[in-house]
């Protein structure tokens, strides 16, 4: 085990250093096994949806992606929303998440939380893009 060095703490030290891409990964495959392993919706619907989301996320931004979900993917969103939800309480923010899945409640919380810091906010969208591709290609996989 590495020793801390002055002015490092434990919070610092590299064990602790959240792996972000281990966190996409787990999130986007998590969105496969529930809408196409246990709802058995079929891959080629889930990758479209996730792909339109990316691609809202990517010129639009957070707000936006989780506003295109809930309001124009109402049959494969709401999972997609509460992997998306469960990625962003686990980034180490302290960002907690909504108390219901109501679309009033989860833009009010992105509002309130999510959006509120420019770096934080970038993070969150670079780490939400992963999980889309991997969501993505995941589905193609199960094609």
């Amino acid at each position: 085990m590495k020793k801390l060095t002055e002015g490092e703490t434990a919070m610092h030290s590299p064990a602790t250093i959240l792996n972000l891409d281990r966190l996409a990964a787990k999130h986007g495959q998590a969105v496969i096994g529930r809408l196409v392993d246990e709802k058995k919706i079929k891959a080629g619907d889930v990758d479209n949806s996730v792909t339109k989301a990316l691609g809202v996320l990517q010129e639009n931004g957070v707000y936006a992606c989780f506003l295109y979900l809930l309001a124009k993917e109402k049959n494969n969103g709401g999972i997609v929303v509460q992997e998306m939800l469960n990625l962003l309480e686990n980034l180490g923010y302290g960002w907690g998440k909504p108390v219901d899945q109501k679309p009033d409640t989860v833009l009010a919380y992105l509002t309130d939380k999510v959006t509120k810091q420019l770096e934080p906010l970038l993070l969150a969208k670079e780490t939400l893009e992963k999980m889309l591709i991997y969501a993505r290609y995941g589905a193609k996989a199960k094609e």
